[in-house]
């Protein structure tokens, strides 16, 4: 483990976002300059020309017919990013996020998201918004520009109640809805949560997730980024005898005996079941799916997503792409 990855929840609240900036401004030192590509090929909304199709990685809906016909080979449309980029952030902070086993709870970590949201997507007219998702229903901050707005936010998101009982419960799936009605102008809309409101009870093959619908209206206008966040105690039960599991967002509890393997195997079995649901429902929704985890080297990956991404904006473009 990473030591830059050290307990922000150990800090007081100034300190904590002290070390986060500055943890994101070393590893992502060379990252941070130029154009705002990076987390996306292109956020925007410019046509820049066209590239061939990638199964399972581009969207039919940005197919470029012409292209494709004049070629007879699938290819897809790029933009290039607008001078102006306007973020918007969608951050959930309801009970199950305040979780985790591993180096941070799954709420510290989703604030480190937003952080370095903040920090690649901060330039020159560049504004950021959000909404907080929690158990008080959805608060929305307006988009502005400017360090000082970055780090307020996330003042706010560190100090978000933890353990309160939902008292105006809204779903995942409204919440992202509610994002895009508020996001009118064309820019970048990143989720940040750990997609588990809203799946189907009878696994992979049944009923979309409730979100999914309103993701793909997100994305049709907008370049959207999904931050799934993780702990790895939600995959797999350890054998330690007789537990007690609480369901952080009804509070219904249930004894159970980690000694059976059957039972610790089935677990297993659901939890991949579940990611994997999650994840086929992103792609079918449009959405760059970015998983972290409370275990792991969450700036590593977020380094390798944006070279990844990055590697796609940089494909090369045949000499005739995008002319009608």
């Amino acid at each position: 483990m990473n030591s830059d990855s050290t307990r922000l929840g150990q800090l007081a609240p100034q300190r904590r976002l002290r070390r986060l900036e500055l943890t994101i401004s070393r590893r992502l030192d060379g990252l941070l300059h130029g154009q705002h590509l990076g987390l996306l090929p292109g956020p925007g909304s410019e046509p820049a020309g066209s590239r061939e199709y990638r199964p399972g990685e581009d969207e039919v809906r940005r197919m470029d017919w012409s292209v494709t016909a004049r070629t007879a080979v699938p290819h897809v449309r790029t933009v290039d990013a607008d001078r102006e980029l306007t973020t918007w952030t969608l951050v959930d902070a309801t009970p199950s996020m305040d979780f985790g086993t591993a180096e941070l709870e799954k709420r510290e970590l989703a604030v480190a998201a937003v952080a370095a949201v903040g920090f690649l997507t901060a330039g020159a007219g560049n504004r950021l918004g959000a909404h907080v998702l929690g158990a008080a229903g959805v608060r929305r901050f307006p988009a502005r520009t400017g360090r000082y707005h970055l780090l307020s936010l996330l003042r706010t998101l560190l100090a978000v109640p933890r353990g309160r009982p939902a008292s105006q419960p809204v779903s995942l799936a409204d919440a992202i809805d509610g994002l895009r009605r508020s996001a009118s102008r064309r820019g970048l809309a990143v989720v940040v949560s750990d997609f588990l409101d809203g799946l189907p009870d009878e696994g992979i093959g049944a009923a979309p997730p409730d979100w999914e619908r309103p993701l793909r209206r997100l994305a049709a206008r907008h370049q959207v980024l999904a931050v799934e966040v993780r702990d790895p105690r939600e995959w797999e039960l350890p054998d330690v005898g007789l537990i007690t599991l609480v369901d952080p967002e009804s509070g219904r509890r249930r004894e159970v005996s980690t000694g059976s393997r059957r039972l610790r195997e089935r677990y297993a079995a659901a939890a991949a079941a579940q990611r994997l649901t999650v994840a086929r429902a992103l792609r079918r929704a449009g959405a760059a799916h970015l998983p972290l985890s409370t275990d792991r080297d969450w700036i590593g990956d977020i380094i390798r997503h944006v070279h990844a991404q990055r590697r796609l904006s940089r494909t090369p473009r045949p000499a005739n792409g995008g002319a009608a």
